[in-house]
C-alpha cells in the first residue's frame, strides 16, 4: 500500500499537486500545436530524460508495487510528453533543419556524426525496447492481472478466518481488504499501460520513416540540396531525435519490467533483494572462479581480464564463506543463550490461565474442513453462524478458536464453551448425511448414525447415493453443514452462558451511540452492569432474543426501582416483547399448546418461597412427579402432529412452573397469557393436571 511521505505532506509541491499535474497535461497539448524555440525544447527534451532516470529510481527502490500505484498513470503522462517533444523536435527539423544543440550532440557526439550508425544503433534500441523489455513485461503485467484477480477470492476468505480466530483485529482486516482490491486494480491498470509502451515504440519506428523520408524531399526541393548531402544532413538530425527520444523510453520500459516483475516476498528495494539473493551461496563463486581460471589459461582466450576477474570471485567466496558460518553460529549461539535464560527465570503462569470463551477442536481428518486451499468452508461458515446469531438474538459471539487435537478420534469434533467440553460429534468427509423426516417411502443403504445436533437417527451415505435419497424422501446435507447446524444450536442452547459482563457492557456501549439518555437512565442509576446481564441472560435462556435493546431498557427503567429481582424484571420484559414472543411461536396466527389447570397454578403459587436473594417455588415429592407424569401424558398431543411442545401458563406462575420442570422435560417452551397478542387464536390441545 502506498504510504505517505512525511517530508512531503504539508510540502509546497502536494499542496499544488494538482495544478502542477494539470498545467503540466495543457501544456503538453499546446506543445503539439505551438512551434516551440530550439532552448526551450533542449530543456524540455533534459527533463524528459530526467524524469525518466527518476522513475527508474523510484522502481529500483520501492518495497512493492503499490508503493509505486500512481505509476499507471505517470506512464500515459510521460507517453504523451515524448509524442509532444517527437512532434516538435519533427517541426523543427523539417522547417529549419536545425533543431537544437541535444539533438545535434546526439547526432554527433553519441554516433560519431554518422548517420548509418546511429540509425543501426537506434534499430538496435528499438529491437531491445519493443521485442525485449516492453513485450515481457506486457505479458508479466497480464498475467499478474489474471493471477491477481483469480486470488481475490481466496485472499478475502483467508482475512475473514484470521478475523474470525482473532489473529488480527477489525481495522487490520479493513487494510489488508483494501491492500487486495488495491493489487487487483494496479495490476489491472498495468495490463493496460504497458499497451502504451508498446503503441510508443512502434510510434518511434514510423516517426523516424516520416523524418527522413520528408527531410530528404524537403532537402532537395526547397534547400537545394543534393540527395546525398539531404540523406546525410536529415537522417542525421532524425536519428538524433529518435535516440533523444528513445533512451528515456528505454529507461521507463525498463521500469515498467522492474515494477511488475517485483515478487510480493520481496524483502526490500531491489538491490536488497539482489544482495539477499544473488550473493548467499559462496559455492557458486568458486565454481564461477574455477571456470573463469580455467578459460583464462585456454589459448587465444583473454587472459588477463579472465585471470583478474577468477581472482576477484575467489575473493568473494571466501567472504561469504565467512558470512555463512558467522550467520550459522549466531543463531545457535542466540538459541542456546535463551535456553539457558528460560532455564532460569520463573515460568510465566499468568499466561495459562486465559480461557477461550468458544473452542472447536477437530480431529486430523477433519482438517481440509478449515483449509481454503483444499475447499474447506467452515471458517466462512463460522463467520455466517456469528452473524445469523446477531440476527436473531441479539447476541454477538465472541471468536470461536479452532484446533486441531491429536488426541481424539480422526473424524470427531468437540465443542468447548470456556474450556469444558460441551457437545461433540462424527463426521465422515466425502459423505453426505440422509435424515428420515418423516416422508421416506423407500430406504437406501447407509452407515447408521445419529444427527448430533438434534439427536436424529440418520444414515452416511456416499456422493453417489446422495440423489437418489433425495428422490425418496431422504433430508440430506453435507458434512461441513452437520457441524455448522451443530455449532449454531450449541451456541443457542448455551446463549446465556456466553453472555457475560463485558459483552452487556458493549451491548450498552452500542445502544448508547443512538440513545445516551435511555443508557444514563438505566445504568448505573437504576441498575448495575450485572442485574441487566441477568436479566439478558434469562431471556437467551429461553430463546428470546435481545436484539431489541431499547425496549429491555425501557422496561428495565420502569420498573427497576420497584424491585430489583432480575426474574421478576425479565417477566415485565417479556411482557414488552409479547409481539415478538408470539411471533417465534405463531402458525398462521394459532398458537396450538396445552395448559394448566387452575388448581395446579394455584398449587405452585402457594408453594413459591420469597427471600431476600430472590423466588423459588418448592413442591413436595409426590406433587412433583404426579405434574411430570401428566405433563409427559399431554406433551404428545403436540408433539405427534408435529407441533412445538407449549406450555400456556398464568403470568404470576409462568417463571416457577419452568423452574420446575426445565430440567426434567427439555424443550419445553412456556408462555404466559400477557406474552400472546391478542389477535392470536388460542388452540388449546390438553390440560396439566395433579
Amino acid at each position: 500500500m502506498a504510504t505517505e511521505n512525511p517530508t512531503l505532506s504539508n510540502g509546497f509541491i502536494t499542496k499544488y499537486s494538482d495544478i502542477f499535474i494539470a498545467v503540466a497535461i495543457v501544456t503538453i497539448v499546446i506543445m503539439m500545436i505551438i512551434p516551440l524555440p530550439t532552448a526551450l525544447l533542449d530543456l524540455l527534451i533534459c527533463v524528459n530524460i530526467t524524469l525518466a532516470l527518476v522513475i527508474v529510481m523510484v522502481t529500483i527502490y520501492n518495497v512493492e508495487a503499490l508503493d509505486f500505484s500512481v505509476f499507471p498513470s505517470l506512464l500515459l503522462v510521460t507517453t504523451l510528453f515524448r509524442l509532444a517533444l517527437n512532434i516538435s523536435a519533427t517541426r523543427l527539423i523539417l522547417l529549419n533543419g536545425y533543431a537544437g544543440d541535444v539533438i545535434m550532440a546526439f547526432g554527433n557526439f553519441v554516433v560519431g556524426g554518422n548517420a548509418l550508425v546511429g540509425f543501426i544503433i537506434f534499430v538496435i534500441l528499438i529491437i531491445i525496447q519493443f521485442i525485449v523489455i516492453t513485450k515481457g513485461a506486457e505479458r508479466v503485467a497480464e498475467v499478474s492481472a489474471r493471477f491477481t484477480l483469480d486470488a481475490m477470492p481466496g485472499k478475502q476468505m483467508a482475512i475473514d478466518a484470521d478475523l474470525n480466530q482473532g489473529a488480527i483485529t477489525d481495522v487490520e482486516a479493513s487494510k489488508r481488504r483494501l491492500k487486495i482490491q488495491q493489487e487487483a486494480d494496479f495490476y489491472g491498470a498495468m495490463d493496460g499501460a504497458s499497451k502504451f509502451v508498446k503503441g510508443d515504440a512502434i510510434a518511434a519506428i514510423i516517426i523516424i520513416i516520416i523524418n527522413i523520408t520528408g527531410g530528404f524531399v524537403i532537402g532537395m526541393l526547397t534547400r537545394n540540396m543534393t540527395a546525398l548531402q539531404a540523406l546525410q544532413s536529415y537522417t542525421l538530425l532524425t536519428v538524433g531525435e529518435g535516440l533523444v527520444s528513445q533512451i528515456p523510453a528505454l529507461m521507463i520500459s525498463t521500469a515498467t519490467g522492474i515494477l511488475v516483475t517485483r515478487s510480493a516476498s520481496s524483502k526490500g528495494n531491489l538491490g536488497l533483494d539482489v544482495a539477499l539473493q544473488l550473493f548467499n551461496r559462496s559455492r557458486i563463486f568458486y565454481i564461477v572462479s574455477g571456470v573463469l581460471l580455467f578459460l583464462a589459461i585456454v589459448p587465444g582466450m583473454p587472459g588477463i581480464p579472465l585471470g583478474a576477474l577468477s581472482v576477484l570471485c575467489f575473493i568473494a567466496a571466501r567472504r561469504l564463506k565467512g558470512s555463512e558460518k558467522a550467520v550459522e553460529e549466531v543463531p545457535e549461539q542466540k538459541k542456546a543463550e535463551k535456553a539457558k535464560a528460560d532455564a532460569t527465570k520463573p515460568e510465566n503462569i499468568v499466561n495459562l490461565l486465559q480461557v477461550d470463551p468458544m473452542e472447536l477442536e477437530i480431529g486430523y481428518s477433519l482438517i481440509p474442513l478449515v483449509d481454503t486451499g483444499q475447499g474447506g468452508d467452515l471458517l466462512e461458515r463460522i463467520v455466517m453462524i456469528r452473524r445469523q446469531c446477531a440476527l436473531e438474538l441479539g447476541l454477538v459471539v465472541p471468536t470461536i478458536r479452532i484446533r486441531d487435537n491429536i488426541q481424539i478420534k480422526p473424524n470427531n469434533y468437540i465443542i468447548k464453551l470456556k474450556g469444558i467440553e460441551t457437545a461433540r460429534g462424527e463426521l465422515m468427509l466425502d459423505h453426505y448425511l440422509a435424515m428420515n423426516s418423516g416422508t421416506v417411502f423407500e430406504e437406501v443403504p447407509g452407515i447408521e448414525t445419529t444427527e448430533p445436533a438434534f439427536g436424529l437417527p440418520a444414515l452416511w451415505i456416499a456422493e453417489d447415493q446422495r440423489e437418489q435419497a433425495e428422490l425418496n424422501g431422504y433430508t440430506v446435507v453435507d458434512a461441513v453443514s452437520v457441524l455448522a447446524t451443530h455449532l449454531t444450536e450449541v451456541i443457542k442452547m448455551h446463549a446465556a452462558e456466553i453472555l457475560g459482563r463485558q459483552e452487556t457492557q458493549n451491548l450498552l456501549d452500542n445502544l448508547k451511540k443512538t440513545n445516551p439518555a435511555l443508557v444514563d437512565e438505566v445504568v448505573p442509576e437504576v441498575l448495575v452492569v450485572g442485574e441487566v446481564q441477568k436479566v439478558l441472560a434469562n431471556l437467551l435462556a429461553e430463546r428470546v432474543s435481545i436484539r431489541d435493546m431499547e425496549t429491555i431498557l425501557e422496561v428495565l427503567s420502569d420498573y427497576g426501582r420497584a424491585t430489583k429481582d432480575t426474574d421478576i424484571l425479565t417477566e415485565y420484559v417479556r411482557h414488552a416483547l409479547a409481539r415478538q414472543i408470539s411471533q417465534q411461536y405463531v402458525q398462521n396466527n394459532v398458537l396450538p399448546c396445552i395448559t394448566l389447570d387452575p388448581g395446579l397454578e394455584n398449587h405452585i403459587a402457594g408453594a413459591v418461597q420469597r427471600t431476600e436473594h430472590g423466588s423459588y417455588v418448592s413442591l413436595d415429592p409426590d406433587a412433583m412427579q404426579r405434574l411430570l407424569a401428566s405433563l409427559n401424558a399431554e406433551l404428545p398431543k403436540l408433539t405427534n402432529m408435529g407441533y412445538e411442545p407449549i406450555v400456556l401458563t398464568s403470568p404470576a406462575v409462568r417463571t416457577y412452573f419452568r423452574q420446575l420442570v426445565e430440567r426434567s422435560v427439555q424443550g419445553l417452551v412456556v408462555l404466559s397469557h400477557a406474552e400472546i397478542e391478542q389477535t392470536v387464536e388460542l388452540q388449546i390441545l390438553g390440560t396439566v393436571r395433579i
